[in-house]
């Protein structure tokens, strides 16, 4: 048996989560525990990178049971090594890639990093979207072309399905559907609440001091006991560290067209490649970033030679 039959290998804040423990519910798949084992990408997440080879044999105790195994590390997408090291090991594999506007994703993945505090635990500054941008820690999985190219050297296009998140959030029936389809499984009933198991910026709640005693306090527990407490919590999708006494109110930043003129006329070459590579439509992301980027333009005022407002 194959240590993984199918990937969905991207990208953050596409709807990955709500779609990894969706399929779940399908007797057929099975999810990794943890969802996204982080083992066969040099990326573990926004900003660990380590290139040590795949712990194969640790990937092979994250399934239990029988069926499709499903892996759900996202940050495998925009990681140089990941296709490679699939296509070497597990030729046959198949990949689910959903994706967002690029611009609206890199901007939530900015927001959720600020709500963790990832970014001060790894010492970088990301206190404004600029500087996100231009650190490729947030840039790299935006960039939907230049990753692509790299697994259409590995593998065929025949064995992806890309998935726009804004059908998966309109129309998620047809979209559980086309990857039932893509599978080669049967059709399946699933409960399809849009608040179950995803990753919102309403359940993004910075840990307080309490919190993280509580935290510390639960690593000490042997994982005999501590286990199936953690299974009966997630099963019912709740997370202890979002109750109000462990956890604080997140910042929250609204999108605008400024964000569109800093990283919009980048991403539009991006899209433009991406349709030529794959085939998947862009148009209605590209206007969008364009008419922003108009939309920011106005608000520039024009100056002359000497500093004055013409």
């Amino acid at each position: 048996m194959s240590e993984v039959d199918i990937f969905l290998i991207g990208v953050p804040k596409a709807g990955t989560t709500w779609l990894a423990n969706t399929l779940n519910q399908h007797k057929e798949i099975i999810l990794s525990d943890p969802k996204e084992p982080n083992i066969i990408a040099s990326h573990k997440g926004t900003f660990i990178r380590q290139n040590e080879s795949p712990d194969w044999e640790k990937l092979e105790t994250c399934f239990q049971g029988e069926g499709l195994r499903l892996d759900a590390s996202i940050h495998a997408f925009a990681c140089p090594l990941a296709p490679s090291r699939i296509r070497e090991r597990l030729p046959e594999s198949k990949f689910i890639l959903c994706l967002r506007e690029p611009v609206s994703r890199s901007y939530s993945h900015w927001n959720m990093v600020l709500n963790t505090k990832e970014a001060e635990t790894n010492n970088v500054d990301w206190s404004t979207f600029e500087k996100a941008w231009n650190d490729n820690h947030l840039k790299e999985d935006s960039l939907y072309a230049t990753s692509m190219s790299r697994w259409l050297d590995q593998f065929s296009l025949e064995r992806f399905l890309i998935i726009n998140s804004f059908d998966l959030k309109n129309d998620p029936t047809e979209v559980l559907i086309k990857i039932e389809n893509f599978l080669g499984i049967n059709n399946s009933e699933y409960d399809l609440s849009s608040t179950r198991h995803s990753n919102s910026a309403a359940g993004r709640r910075p840990i307080s001091k309490t919190g993280k005693l509580v935290r510390i306090f639960f690593s000490i527990i042997p994982n005999i006991i501590k286990k199936p407490i953690v299974k009966l919590l997630q099963k019912r999708d709740l997370n202890i560290y979002n109750l109000p006494l462990l956890s604080n109110k997140g910042e929250e930043h609204h999108i605008d067209s400024e964000a569109y003129s800093i990283c919009g006329k980048e991403l539009v070459e991006e899209l433009l490649l991406f349709e030529q590579l794959t085939n998947f439509p862009t148009t209605k992301w590209i206007d969008k970033i364009n008419l922003e980027i108009k939309q920011a333009e106005k608000f520039i005022l024009p100056y002359d030679k000497s500093g004055d407002v013409s």
